[in-house]
């Protein structure tokens, strides 16, 4: 085995270990991510029912598909099968990273880059969770990586499959154009095979497009709007650089600059991912909801960047350190127990099945109860009319459940949220709850959690 080769498998090794770390969170319970939530059992019904069509189209449905398969080894939705798929698609992704470094810029900005996405916080992090990001991640590495090796048709491909990953997928079209400039017939056919790629792996977005737009525009416009969290946040710019900066640290400089250099030098590869990383950026910027999780296709083309210059690669590569540490410290977190699987397990034994409960978002799910979901806050959204003790009350709820990852955010805000602001103060008002939980920085993690009893 060449040295190149046994650096990118301590690297693929390095990238599973800090995945595997923390992977069976809070399971059974879906609390690493909400959207697993809407991800996995619909993933197990296609393996299950056949219900081929999720009838929900907020985002398209290659995750589905490679959910299932495990799921068919369950008898309920199973987050841990699912997390599996998830961090055998994020070392994938590290892979696919060395091989797009190497078709740009040699073995160098191959290691570079697999190393950046091996440790990048935000990568493994996702990578964890049964959520459509990493694939996307992965899906449009692929795709540059194909027009760079000149396979243009099979780009076009891997692009179909990016855009059914996540619909933004589809502006890994822009480096495969860029790849195929001049050569029209490889490129139309490069479209087709996107097309049809996209059309057998999301055939009900195609067969049930007017419902499937209303669901993308909805989605497109509470991104817009903003999201609860991010009310304070900086302008949109400065908002996803510090999202980048969180993934990378002090390595972000470094592609950034590499990145400069880039746009003078002008190789093919350089126009390649810089055409990518321009038409991206540019799609963040109406957006107001700034996740973390929306700079992840960046993640692997500013890596192989930062490799791109050969005497630079040794202090790219130092500077990992950085990421791979605060990628421990978060592994370590997951290493305690939610507080909300402790929440859990005392309204299993406290609460009577049949009483009726008032949840916030990202509590607990309350499988086989009645539960009042309230809606989560946010910019532009009118405040749910639920929240009030005396609306609760008289619809029959016993039982109030909150968490800090919804109130601490409003509270944070509380001029922008006066009506929820209200309705937590009015719990805390003279009563104590029936059950607390914090975490406590040793065994317990996650957000804290409250349970109120109303009186009857």
């Amino acid at each position: 085995m060449t040295a190149h080769r046994a650096a990118l498998l301590a690297v693929l090794l390095l990238a599973g270990a800090l995945r595997l770390v923390g992977v069976r969170y809070g399971l059974p319970l879906p609390l690493l991510n909400p959207d697993e939530e809407s991800l996995v059992p619909r993933a197990f019904a296609l393996a299950h029912d056949g219900a081929a069509d999720p009838g929900w189209y907020d985002y398209p449905s290659l995750l589905f598909a490679l959910l299932a398969p495990l799921q068919l080894l369950a008898s309920e939705p199973s987050y841990g099968l699912a997390r599996a798929v998830a961090v055998a698609l994020g070392v994938a992704g590290v892979a696919a990273t060395w091989w797009l470094g190497r078709r740009a810029y040699g073995r160098g900005a191959g290691l570079v880059g697999a190393a950046a996405v091996a440790v990048a916080t935000t990568h493994v992090a996702y990578s964890r969770m049964a959520v459509t990001d990493v694939l996307l991640t992965l899906a449009i590495t692929c795709a540059v990586a194909l027009a760079l090796a000149g396979r243009i048709e099979w780009a076009g491909l891997a692009v179909g499959l990016a855009a059914s990953a996540k619909y933004p997928g589809a502006i890994a079209a822009v480096p495969v154009a860029v790849a195929g400039l001049g050569a029209w017939k490889r490129l139309g056919l490069a479209a087709l095979a996107a097309a049809a790629a996209f059309a057998l792996t999301s055939p009900f977005v195609v067969l049930h497009a007017g419902a499937a737009w209303a669901d993308i525009s909805r989605v497109q416009r509470l991104a817009r709007a903003g999201w609860l969290g991010f009310e304070d946040d900086p302008a949109t710019p400065l908002a996803y650089l510090d999202r980048l900066f969180d993934a990378f640290g002090p390595f972000l400089l470094v592609s950034l600059a590499c990145a400069g250099f880039a746009l003078v030098r002008r190789s093919k590869a350089d126009l390649v991912l810089l055409s990518f990383l321009a038409a991206y950026w540019l799609t963040l910027m109406p957006q107001q909801a700034h996740f973390d999780r929306y700079v992840l296709p960046l993640v692997p083309v500013l890596g192989v960047l930062a490799g791109s210059i050969r005497p630079v690669v040794p202090v790219a590569l130092a500077l990992l350190v950085v990421p791979l540490a605060w990628s421990v410290r978060d592994a370590r977190q997951l290493t305690r127990t939610d507080a909300r699987v402790r929440a859990n397990a005392w309204i299993a034994e406290h609460v009577p099945t049949r009483d009726l409960i008032a949840a916030d978002p990202s509590t607990l799910p309350l499988p086989g109860r009645p539960v009042v979901r309230l809606e989560l806050p946010g910019p532009g959204r009118r405040a749910d009319p639920r929240r009030n003790l005396d609306v609760l009350r008289r619809r029959g709820v016993r039982w109030v459940l909150i968490s800090g990852a919804v109130t601490d955010r409003v509270l944070a805000a509380a001029d922008r949220y006066p009506r929820e602001t209200s309705f937590y103060a009015s719990l805390g008002h003279g009563r104590r709850p029936a059950y607390a939980v914090f975490p406590d920085g040793e065994s317990v993690g996650g957000p804290w959690v409250r349970v109120y009893r109303l009186p009857g």
